[in-house]
């Protein structure tokens, strides 16, 4: 099933809301370190709410680590990027996707940039910077979630609620 990978996260709330899409959804986190505020449990927890106990989240240390993490798992790299190449509704996914969100505040260096197997971009309109990274990650994941059939591996016999 995809994952969701957020490197160096800069902003607790943002990574809160994350987390808790990521619980509902059914999709496995990876946070890479170093974050810009302390991610022990007992401060998720007060971003994540109650939703900490539905999500499988793996810390990195590092870039490297989740490098080598990811390239032991043989995961598809799938970056987020105000400069990709491919509009992320336009792009095939595939279960073993990783999708990767940048920080807040900078994105992802070059370094990771080029390391991505794939870019995707949420196509906005002109003259805009660009969309909160829970809001670009629930479009993106949505979509993948969609073309991949995870929606339904966990949703089989729910209702909607409307």
């Amino acid at each position: 099933m995809l994952r969701l990978a957020l490197y160096q996260p800069d902003i607790p709330q943002n990574t809160g809301t994350l987390l808790r899409l990521s619980a509902c959804l059914g999709v496995a986190v990876e946070i890479i370190e170093p974050a810009g505020f302390d991610v022990s449990d007992r401060h998720l927890r007060r971003s994540g709410l109650d939703y900490l106990d539905h999500v499988a989240i793996t810390r990195h240390r590092s870039w490297a680590a989740f490098a080598q993490w990811r390239e032991e798992s043989g995961l598809r790299l799938v970056l987020a990027t105000t400069q990709g190449a491919v509009p992320y509704a336009d792009f095939a996914y595939a279960p073993d996707d990783c999708l990767l969100m940048g920080r807040e505040s900078a994105g992802v260096p070059e370094a990771v940039h080029a390391a991505a197997d794939a870019r995707v971009v949420v196509p906005i309109r002109p003259g805009l910077r660009s969309l909160n990274v829970a809001v670009c990650a629930a479009m993106i994941l949505g979509e993948g979630l969609r073309q991949t059939g995870g929606h339904t591996a966990h949703l089989n016999g729910v209702q909607n609620r409307t």
